[in-house]
């Protein structure tokens, strides 16, 4: 990623200019935040089980969900930012000019590639997050019964991160004309909300049962 990234700054810069009058970021890069953040508390169970001789035996398995948060967590913090760049590539399109029917054809032809772009990334926002809801279930059951309310607050987090990456895909999609496009983006968007939601009824009574 050549432009900065929304992670490399500080909490409080991010939220100010999500907060301000700003058209990004927004709640896409929001979706992904989210999800990263789900991601990391994964990891974070993980690291206070791995070494630990009361969880010897999960020690292997442990490592690989270590190893597949930490590359969801890299996946959604870029899309942090590329959620922005995808709005930004929206909204240049919806400037360019349409005086003659030349211009026309242009613009429609660049804004509707540039909105299945702004689509794409929330899509792979839900479906990352789909990923680390899946992850939170194993982290539940094998990781540290001290970081287990961690493990429940991760599938909270990857279901919301669904949610709302899911509206915003939803948003985008209503400019889009092309209908196969639509079909096949709502259909992968739906089998990650299914997944998260699942995982959520599942792993929040397992982290109860634990406390």
């Amino acid at each position: 990623m050549t432009e900065p990234s929304y992670v490399d700054g500080t909490i409080k810069s991010y939220l100010d200019k999500l907060a301000s009058a700003e058209p990004e970021p927004g709640g896409g890069s929001v979706a992904a935040l989210v999800g990263a953040l789900g991601a990391a508390l994964v990891t974070m169970v993980t690291d206070l089980t791995l070494g630990n001789e009361k969880y010897a035996d999960v020690q292997d398995a442990v490592t690989r969900i270590r190893a597949d948060a930490e590359e969801l967590r890299a996946r959604l913090q870029e899309l942090v930012t590329l959620d922005a760049v995808a709005y930004r590539a929206v909204a240049v399109a919806m400037k360019l000019p349409k005086d003659t029917d030349s211009q026309k054809a242009e613009r429609e032809q660049t804004l509707q590639a540039a909105l299945a772009g702004a689509a794409e990334v929330p899509l792979k926002v839900a479906e990352a997050a789909a990923e680390v809801a899946r992850l939170s279930l194993p982290a539940a059951e094998k990781g540290n019964v001290n970081a287990v309310s961690d493990a429940g607050v991760a599938v909270v987090l990857a279901d919301a991160a669904a949610q709302s990456a899911a509206l915003n895909v939803k948003i985008n999609l209503a400019w889009i004309r092309d209908e196969d496009f639509k079909r096949e983006a709502w259909a992968r968007v739906e089998a990650a909300l299914a997944e998260t939601a699942r995982l959520r009824d599942v792993v929040l009574p397992l982290t109860y049962s634990k406390i």
